[in-house]
């Protein structure tokens, strides 16, 4: 070959992509990858390939063999970006490869190991309960994995999951202000959070036992009224509610303003929902409730003006003592004009008197209509039927007893004639002794009111037989825990508040405030506050839904006359408003039992599929603001709004406006699989007001809400 020949050879090889030189040897392209040696989950890491002996230096970014990664093993971009999974492979270490362009055999490896996230603490908190021996901590925040723990001082203790975002654990307690908190992931790649200096919150009552007791005892818990139930405890909190004077709601104006549009009740009913949703006197204002679901009257039959007193009569008396409500009751124009006792004449030669009273008094009132064991239970025979607690004769005699009484004079005496033609709703009725029968009569237990006797000392002997009577205890007190606690209760409660009625400790009979006490405080109605299996409870009548939801997330009344009224078209849609039953059987029986069940629920008598229905919609026209006359703020800047975006992570932020939703509505209770099922959906909403709404319409229209457990 020659010269020219050989140097034309050369230059040919020169020019290609071999990657030779000269008259060297061939070398093939290689390919070196370079980035860290770990990557944590859901982090990222940037890897970079150096390709040589060729002018492509392209290449395909491999996981584990698969171009681009999968979820189980990271992803990983065509600039090299590597994504780690959400979860753990196994084993924890992957193979990242860069693949030549040039030559597909041309493959740079590197084993890249895959830790646990670091956690991040979001919010903590350490409770000690009164003086228990620990302190209870709970912290929140993202990364949390399988088998993190709660360090305190540096040092792990043992913790509990409550999930992804929140861990429990409880440590001695310590004389020191603060703990030192952080959160522990282990192997691999075991980190701690940051450390945060707890401040150690010292509660008489845990938030359950709390929210639990504001359920039973107020118009509705309030995530203030809670922290405040926490800080003085059960005992505190029911000791200052007595002491709270009552609620005095105004007469009905007469005129009335236009508001009421020319209906009294409307006024009243205004009154007393402004008392129920915001007065201080929660306790009394609930027992009050249940006294007017007991000694019903009604705005459908008597006149509107008479509610407001009869409602101050109730409050002035819920603590006090029963023969006094027997009394009040009796002789107040509202009841008079309802169940026929005012202008009751006495009866000519051949004639009765009006019987109205006498028989609801004793049916449903005071005794009920068999004989009962101090249980509640009825008392049977010898033939194991059940004994009448009262004849048809004796309900003729208590009404006898019960004749002469009208209207009082605007002063309160007794008026010249009978009746007396001029209305005093204020003041109890008055006795005229000329419309009074004076014969005697024959009550119960061979008890015999003498002949002669006045109007006035008829009736105190009538109320003394009946408060006497030993079915009083078992049959109202059944029925007070019935409102305030639980529907079916057991004979043991019933007998144990029934024994606090015959007696209060200091030879006492018919001591409410005792008795609401032993209600309230009785193993039965406390059990709920740490079993969450605990039987009881009862169905959220329409008027305490509406009221309950509202304190919970703060209404406030909008309307320029202060009116709240309105609030009874929505509770009426439900087959409910304040003092306007349907008879004096009240809205539902005491008695009444679950179709197909022996359950007795007292509540369900109102529900079915359209009152179900049109309580969803109630609920929607709670969160979306739409009560007529109130508002609510529950946007993005609003304390639920904040709460659901505050750390900018969906799934904690949904988490913890969740568990503020269940703090006021489900008394810290919510059962994991609900919570879990409503953070997973509010989780995507991006929108933090329509999150709040829905997360909101989803608790407070469970099953586990509307059965105040």
């Amino acid at each position: 070959m020659g010269l020219g020949s050989a140097m034309l050879l050369g230059g040919c090889s020169g020019s290609g992509n071999s990657g030779s030189t000269g008259g060297g040897p061939v070398l093939s392209p290689t390919v070196a990858v370079t980035g860290g040696a770990s990557t944590r989950l859901g982090g990222t890491t940037q890897f970079a390939a150096t390709v040589a002996n060729t002018n492509n230096l392209s290449v395909t970014w491999q996981v584990n063999g698969t171009t681009g990664g999968s979820s189980a093993n990271g992803m990983i971009t065509s600039t090299g970006t590597y994504t780690a999974p959400a979860t753990l492979p196994s084993p924890n270490t992957v193979t990242i490869s860069a693949v030549s362009a040039a030559s597909a055999s041309a493959v740079g490896t590197l084993s890249e190991a895959v830790w646990n996230p670091v956690p991040v603490v979001t919010a903590a908190a350490a409770t000690q309960t009164g003086t228990a021996s620990t302190v209870m901590i709970d912290v929140k925040g993202t990364s949390f994995v399988s088998g993190a723990q709660i360090q305190v001082g540096g040092a792990s203790v043992t913790t509990t999951a409550v999930s992804s975002t929140e861990l429990q654990a409880s440590v001695a307690a310590t004389t020191a202000a603060s703990l030192a908190v952080d959160v522990w992931n282990p192997d691999p790649g075991a980190a701690a959070s940051t450390v945060s200096q707890v401040a150690i919150s010292v509660v008489k009552v845990p938030v359950a036992a709390a929210s639990r007791l504001l359920d039973q005892a107020t118009f509705g818990p309030t995530l203030a009224d809670i922290q405040h139930v926490q800080t003085v405890g059960l005992d505190g909190y029911l000791t200052e509610q007595f002491a709270t004077p009552a609620t005095v709601l105004a007469d009905v104006p007469n005129p009335q303003p236009a508001t009421c549009t020319n209906v009294p009740a409307n006024c009243a009913q205004s009154e007393w929902w402004q008392a129920a949703l915001t007065g201080q006197d929660q306790l009394r204002e609930r027992v009050a409730f249940a006294l007017a679901e007991m000694f019903v009257i009604s705005s459908n039959s008597v006149n509107g003006y008479t509610i407001t007193p009869y409602q101050n009569l109730l409050t002035k008396d819920a603590f006090g003592n029963f023969s006094t409500v027997m009394k009040d009751v009796t002789l107040s124009t509202g009841m008079g004009a309802y169940l026929n006792m005012l202008n009751s004449y006495k009866p000519g030669n051949g004639q009765i008197a009006n019987e109205n009273y006498s028989r609801e008094n004793m049916q449903l009132f005071t005794i009920g209509i068999n004989e009962l064991n101090e249980d509640g239970t009825a008392t049977l025979d010898g033939s194991g039927n059940m004994i009448p607690a009262y004849t048809q004769a004796q309900v003729q005699a208590f009404a006898r007893a019960y004749t002469g009484w009208t209207y009082a004079t605007a002063t309160g005496g007794s008026p010249t004639k009978y009746p007396n033609g001029t209305a005093n709703f204020d003041m109890p009725m008055a006795a005229v002794e000329s419309a009074h029968d004076v014969t005697a009569k024959v009550l119960l237990n061979g008890t015999t009111l003498p002949a002669n006797q006045t109007a006035e000392q008829d009736l105190d002997g009538a109320l003394a037989n009946l408060f006497a009577h030993k079915n009083v205890g078992p049959f109202v007190c059944k029925q007070l825990i019935q409102h305030l606690v639980a529907s079916n209760p057991s004979g043991a409660y019933v007998k144990r508040v029934a024994t606090v009625f015959a007696d209060n400790g200091s030879g006492v009979r018919g001591d409410l405030k005792a008795v609401v006490y032993a209600i309230l405080m009785d193993p039965e109605a406390r059990a709920g506050d740490t079993n969450t299996a605990a039987e009881g409870g009862h169905l959220r009548e329409p008027v305490l839904y509406l009221a309950n939801v509202m304190r919970g997330l703060g209404y406030s009344n909008t309307d320029p006359n202060g009116y709240y009224a309105t609030l009874s078209n929505y509770s009426g849609n439900l087959s409910e408003k304040p003092y306007a039953a349907g008879s004096v059987f009240n809205f539902f029986p005491p008695s009444y039992v679950i179709p197909g069940t022996t359950v007795n629920a007292p509540e369900f008598s109102l529900e079915n599929t359209a009152s179900a229905v049109l309580r969803l919609t109630l609920a929607n026209s709670l969160v979306y603001n739409g009560i007529s006359g109130f508002t609510v703020d529950l946007s993005a800047t609003s304390a639920l709004g904040i709460m659901a975006s505050k750390t900018g992570n969906a799934a904690t932020d949904s988490g913890n406006l969740v568990d503020a939703l269940g703090t006021i509505f489900m008394h810290g209770q919510m059962p994991t699989n609900m919570r879990t099922a409503i953070v997973n959906h509010v989780m995507t909403l991006t929108n933090i007001p329509q999150r709040v709404r829905v997360a909101t319409y989803l608790v407070i229209t469970s099953s586990g809400y509307k059965v105040m457990h």
